[in-house]
């Protein structure tokens, strides 16, 4: 893999700072984006002494665009772009309000999409780049009912995902645009997920947790070798097949 300039979003801890913390002593150039500032310099100081770390809400727009800006005027281009930011929430579809869906599509898919709208022209003038956006298999089987809003805006980021892959295909065919989908994964996300955790279904108890190590060697692994979506966890592609070959047939089904 040559060296590259990759601004990973969600950087301050979980798959982003794992994902930084491998791509540093590789020789990329690492522009990390997160909230809490502390959190943010730790990481940049433990992956190379010349990442950046730029303290972002992506949340809006033109803090979004603020991050590309300081990137390209600190390395002169960007390379890969990773949509890693996200956080989860603990009510059923009956229990959300509006300010929980709110933020659940603001966190999840809109940072998403202002990351994808920014980075675009720089590599559309260029001719190369590469988009990842890290999604969750959530986002395809309704395995957690009371991950309701943020399992919808995860199907909605996998949509823009792969239409905006399709958009690319035809004119700028050396713009990757890939999906990752991780399972269950051993990070914070569980503890900081708005309204809690409640005790996994017996179907998801059955998926081994990941280390975000491991999703995160399977990200770096992406960008050596660009696919249009992978599952970190076979269990997760398992289940997501098994889900849409029989949709009644699999939510019937016990989950022991």
């Amino acid at each position: 893999m040559s060296d590259k300039v990759i601004v990973i979003t969600g950087a301050s801890a979980g798959i982003g700072a794992a994902l930084a913390r491998q791509l540093g002593p590789k020789g990329h150039s690492l522009a990390l984006a997160a909230r809490r500032g502390q959190d943010l310099q730790r990481v940049a100081a433990q992956s190379s002494p010349t990442a950046l770390a730029i303290v972002t809400d992506v949340r809006h727009r033109a803090e979004v665009e603020r991050l590309r800006e300081a990137v390209l005027a600190r390395f002169g281009r960007i390379d890969v772009w990773i949509n890693n930011a996200g956080r989860g929430i603990g009510r059923q579809t009956a229990e959300l309000t509006d300010n929980d869906f709110d933020e659940m599509m603001a966190v999840n898919v809109k940072s998403a999409l202002y990351g994808m709208q920014a980075v675009l022209p720089h590599f559309m003038a260029r001719g190369t780049g590469h988009i990842i956006n890290v999604s969750s298999f959530l986002g395809r089987v309704p395995l957690a009912p009371f991950r309701s809003a943020y399992s919808a805006a995860k199907a909605a980021l996998n949509s823009l995902t792969a239409n905006l892959r399709m958009d690319l295909a035809a004119t700028s065919p050396g713009i990757h645009v890939s999906l990752v989908m991780p399972g269950i994964v051993d990070t914070e996300f569980a503890s900081n997920a708005l309204g809690g955790t409640p005790p996994l279904p017996p179907g998801a108890r059955t998926m081994p947790a990941q280390a975000a190590e491991e999703v995160a060697r399977m990200i770096a692994a992406l960008i050596e070798r660009p696919q249009p979506e992978i599952y970190t966890n076979p269990a997760s592609a398992d289940l997501a097949r098994r889900y849409f070959q029989d949709v009644a047939a699999f939510e019937a089904a016990p989950r022991a």
